[in-house]
């Protein structure tokens, strides 16, 4: 039997048609395909505007470059998530703040968000921990109230939705980021996008991406030169996705409902069958979310939280590929370099001594689902 890996991807016939008629074509890249993502994206989300780029950390770039980020500013997230969420921050100069979880969702307390706020806060970037949504309504009214930006981290989030609204559709924040990571809710094989509802960020926003040049006449200060001619504006990046992946993504999108559902109902199984078991805690999912369960995390408890890392190994020696998410970004050494230090966030810390992601994608098979529910209870017991 091989390995059950935590996560996966769904490619179909369908997608690989799609991808072969772009190879077959004029444009592999910068071609029309980028403009027709860009497109879905905004129809399927709800945003006014769309940017395709190279990956979520690259879309985590250019959002804060966007929003002003520079040397001086801070930037208040979440330690439970990838290092890119913080390290976009440092990125453009700034200074990543951590603000403490919720022990619940592992989300970004707001409470703890309140607390980190001074002068030389810019930004918050709120993490949608596991495909559950963040309170966007209250995050957006602390920034309004302090005059901050928010930038969603969605990479866990694409199909999710926040009071009826689908996550992107930018309400309650300046900006949302994708991952098209082939664990996310859909795949571009990397890839990722910043969507937005104010023009002046998404002029931005394309111009970051391309190296900081602009083609467009009305910004160019030299307006009678040919139709070669262009200028670099910004310090921009090549932070570019091709029209390869692009099409791989339309097609994607076209599955992400099918996708989620799946998702949800491999999470309601779940759900069922570890209800009020002794060894360990399952997420919730708050009466105002609904989740796209890119994760299912389970936190061991009592005298399990000791013996963590010997039944994640027994899960593994039986083919269940679990995962830890995450070590808090904080406690790595390049930011302990930086001065940063453990006890920083205790309920982070405390989170990551419990958390275990067992498997959860489109394609895990009834059977595949019942073994892991089955091998997880012998597991545990084993060890009563």
């Amino acid at each position: 039997m091989e390995i059950i890996p935590y996560g996966h991807h769904w490619i179909d016939k369908k997608d690989i048609n799609e991808v072969v008629k772009v190879l077959n074509s004029d444009w592999i890249t910068q071609g029309p395909k980028i403009k027709e993502f860009e497109s879905e994206l905004c129809k399927y989300t709800g945003a006014k505007y769309a940017v395709v780029v190279s990956s979520g950390t690259a879309a985590l770039h250019i959002a804060c470059l966007a929003a002003g980020v520079k040397p001086g500013d801070e930037v208040i997230t979440s330690p439970i998530t990838f290092v890119a969420s913080a390290n976009c921050a440092l990125y453009c100069g700034g200074t990543p703040v951590f603000a403490d979880i919720q022990e619940d969702t592992a989300n970004i307390d707001l409470e703890e968000i309140k607390k980190k706020i001074n002068q030389k806060t810019k930004t918050i970037i709120p993490v949608h921990f596991a495909g559950h949504p963040c309170d966007l309504e209250e995050i957006k009214w602390i920034a309004e109230k302090n005059n901050l930006l928010v930038i969603e981290d969605a990479s866990h989030a694409l199909g999710a939705e926040y009071k009826n609204l689908k996550i992107g559709n930018c309400k309650y924040s300046d900006m949302t980021i994708f991952s098209f990571h082939p664990v996310k809710s859909i795949t571009t094989g990397e890839g990722g996008a910043v969507l937005t509802n104010k023009k002046e960020l998404y002029k931005k926003l394309l111009i970051f991406r391309n190296h900081g040049i602009t083609k467009e006449k009305t910004e160019l200060t030299k307006k009678n030169e040919g139709p070669w001619y262009y200028e670099m504006r910004e310090l921009g990046f090549n932070y570019r996705i091709t029209d390869i992946q692009a099409a791989l993504g339309i097609s994607q999108l076209k599955k992400l409902d099918l996708f989620i559902k799946n998702r949800r109902e491999i999470a309601e199984f779940y759900n069922e069958s570890f209800k009020g078991n002794p060894h360990f805690d399952i997420p919730v999912e708050r009466e105002y979310v609904f989740s796209s369960y890119h994760l299912y995390p389970i936190r061991v408890k009592g005298k399990f939280k000791k013996l963590r890392k010997e039944v994640f190994d027994e899960m593994r020696n039986n083919k269940i590929g679990v995962q830890v998410h995450y070590i808090p970004v904080y406690l790595q050494p390049y930011y302990k370099k930086l001065g940063y230090k453990e006890g920083t966030c205790l309920k982070a810390e405390d989170f990551y001594k419990r958390e275990i992601s067992i498997p959860i994608y489109p394609s895990l098979k009834k059977t595949q689902t019942k073994y892991i529910v089955k091998k997880i209870f012998e597991i545990f017991n084993n060890y009563e």
